[in-house]
């Protein structure tokens, strides 16, 4: 039988810890428990030694995704389990995506409804991130960014070093499984309100959550986005080149600057497509 590890990691969630914890031990009495304290100035390990649930303690915050690596890393279960510490996902949900992972699925994540997303802006983005994920990959992604997901340990720990130490952990594990052909599926849930303020700062974070389009574009297949992007400006060379051939009987050098742009961009996503099979490329 295979050993569930379910890992959260938690910065300054004792509040939601407190409540959390007791109810994943009666739903989950023989599953390894840890919580990645990031840098916490509460009473989160004291919560855990409350609990009897391993703590791994930094002493200072490194991020999110940061936390999942070491947790990820000091688990000794079959299976993990990844989830918030703000008391967002509900306990009985494990049961479903580990049901789910039964079936055949590499991964399962928990996919959230509208209704569950922090915000209508984070609604929206989140929204743009699984429909351009949809697009790259050909298989429907319905939740890219969502923290609450099971996946086999063994297959997990072959991506962790593309993992980031900060907020998009999800959206580079997903990718990197799709990219892999391991089968990713979707179940969905509903995410409570977090207990507790939220870490996310929308300024900063927003700027970080802009990169993850391109970085899903380059963790997947770079050409996809290299490629069309090559095509749009050799064609608006060609559409300047008409405008001043036909306007001033000369050939611009903006229309020779694009052209050459164009023949960049193009070699540049040629030698990112390599650099991406060589990083998922697996020695036997």
């Amino acid at each position: 039988m295979n050993r569930l590890s379910i890992i959260l990691p938690a910065k300054n969630e004792a509040p939601a810890l407190a409540a959390l914890l007791p109810r994943l031990r009666i739903a989950h009495p023989e599953a390894e428990i840890i919580v990645v304290d990031d840098g916490s100035t509460d009473d989160t390990r004291g919560v855990c030694q409350g609990s009897g649930v391993t703590c791994l303690s930094s002493p200072y915050s490194m991020g999110n995704g940061a936390a999942i690596k070491r947790g990820a890393r000091a688990a000794t279960g079959d299976i993990l389990v990844f989830m918030d510490g703000d008391g967002q996902h509900d306990t009985v949900d494990i049961a479903r995506l580990l049901e789910k992972l039964e079936q055949g699925y590499d991964m399962v994540v928990g996919a959230r409804d509208w209704g569950s997303q922090a915000g209508v802006g984070r609604g929206i983005a989140n929204t743009l991130y699984n429909w351009l994920a949809t697009r790259m990959t050909g298989h429907p992604v319905l939740d890219l960014t969502s923290g609450f997901r099971a996946v086999g340990a063994n297959k997990f720990r072959e991506f962790i070093h593309l993992l980031p130490n900060g907020f998009s952990y999800p959206t580079t594990s997903t990718m990197a499984f799709f990219r892999s052909a391991y089968p990713v599926a979707y179940v969905p849930i509903k995410a409570a309100q977090r207990i507790g303020k939220s870490h996310i700062k929308p300024i900063r974070d927003g700027l970080r959550f802009l990169l993850i389009i391109f970085k899903i574009a380059t963790l997947y297949a770079p050409l996809k986005l290299f490629a069309p992007t090559a095509v749009a400006f050799f064609a608006l060379g060609w559409a300047y080149w008409a405008y001043t051939f036909l306007e001033f009987h000369r050939l611009s050098l903006v229309s020779v600057a694009l052209w050459s742009a164009s023949v960049i961009i193009f070699l540049i996503g040629l030698i990112s497509e390599q650099i991406t099979s060589l990083t998922y490329r697996r020695d036997a």
